[in-house]
């Protein structure tokens, strides 16, 4: 069955946000990122296989914002011990944005 040229394309806008969505799992608001926000840097966790290019392109979709710069790091989980149980933590990536000079994000969402 074969789409509407005008249905496809809407099809396609839909998959291209909701992949954007994926790419983003989380802002990261602790007291390192909000000093890092005085410098046009906002931080993100991201999902482990996202790359740098999939990453800058969620963010510029999303935020409607200019990104200079992508810098992205792996935090592998830790080894934890509960009495005779060995367990281990979720590897994390963390993404820290650059923005363009005069570009910023609001994190706070509605927050008073």
């Amino acid at each position: 069955m074969k789409l509407g040229r005008k249905k496809a394309a809407q099809t396609a806008a839909t998959q291209a946000r909701a992949f954007h969505y994926d790419v983003i799992m989380s802002p990261i608001v602790t007291e390192k990122s909000t000093a890092a926000s005085e410098h046009n840097k906002v931080l993100f966790n991201v999902r482990l296989d996202a790359s740098k290019a999939d990453i800058k392109s969620a963010v510029e979709a999303l935020f409607n914002v200019k990104v200079a710069k992508v810098n992205t790091l792996r935090r592998l989980g830790k080894t934890k011990r509960f009495r005779n149980t060995v367990g281990k933590l979720s590897d994390t990536k963390k993404a820290i944005i650059t923005l363009v000079e005069g570009q910023t994000i609001n994190l706070e969402g509605g927050v008073k």
